[in-house]
């Protein structure tokens, strides 16, 4: 199996492979560290979780290769990633097909729920179980270099794999929508219809336990070739943010009803 990693340079999408090795690395240590980020601050634990070290000693499947130095095997930088994330892309393969599905995500304790339809192809024969990898990106900023090729990105992603497997007891499953409403708008949830016994059957729930995952992390200036430095052209860092605006009524919505606080207030 072969995990990749995206890296932009020059406009395009260059797709490196990390290369899989058949000896166990070392924990490498995480030389690059997170950037003032908090995580969420909710991550109730369900008394079905896998128990998973501080530390997750990278296999021979999660270890990054290309620029290793980058990498990070840590539960807590992990954690804030996943934490800070909203949308998660799910690779998984099926009859010799690979596909790559974005959807809502939520680490709840030491596991990834997600959510997908009961009518998808994902989840079809999967009740033993889906080989899943499951990718999270946050992007901090364009690194503007002073050649085309050292053009780059500030970035902080997380790769977990594993075996997924439905979430069928009914009161972890409603707690996990619970939780991905929750992690999007808190508040929202007491304030909601809650899901119905019809919508709750058409909803599936599948949770990854973090067992086998890492980080890997790029932040700071622009790395030119020696020569390069001279050169009189602009470079540096294009921060980019996660800026919500401000909310949009429904127009079928009553115009009495106000806006909660939650919404009108919103950060992130």
């Amino acid at each position: 199996m072969v995990v990749c990693r995206p890296r932009i340079r020059a406009g395009l999408y260059v797709i490196g492979y990390l290369r899989l090795f058949l000896t166990h690395a070392a924990l490498a240590p995480a030389i690059n560290q997170m950037s003032g980020h908090e995580p969420a601050g909710f991550a109730p634990r369900f008394s079905m979780r896998c128990i998973v070290p501080e530390a997750i000693p990278p296999t021979e499947r999660t270890r990054v290769v290309r620029e290793s130095h980058r990498g990070a095997y840590d539960r807590e930088t992990i954690d804030k990633i996943l934490d800070e994330g909203f949308v998660c892309h799910v690779g998984f393969s099926v009859n010799d097909q690979p596909y790559v599905i974005p959807t809502l995500f939520a680490r709840i304790g030491d596991a990834i729920y997600f959510h997908g339809s009961a009518a998808s192809r994902m989840l079809r024969n999967v009740s033993e179980g889906i080989s899943v990898c499951i990718t999270v990106t946050l992007t901090d900023g364009f690194v503007l270099a002073r050649s085309v090729f050292n053009h780059s990105m500030n970035y902080r992603s997380v790769v977990a794999l594993g075996n997924a497997t439905l979430v069928n007891a009914p009161d972890e499953k409603l707690e996990a929508l619970r939780l991905f409403t929750e992690k999007i708008l808190p508040g929202r949830w007491k304030d909601a219809r809650q899901p119905n016994e019809k919508e709750l059957k058409a909803t599936s729930i599948l949770r990854l336990p973090l067992t086998e995952v890492s980080a890997k992390i790029r932040v700071g200036p622009p790395e030119d070739d020696t020569p390069d430095y001279a050169l009189p052209i602009w470079a540096g860092v294009i921060p980019i943010h996660f800026a919500p605006g401000a909310p949009i009524r429904d127009e079928k919505c009553d115009p009495a009803i106000p806006t909660p606080a939650y919404v009108a207030e919103y950060k992130r």
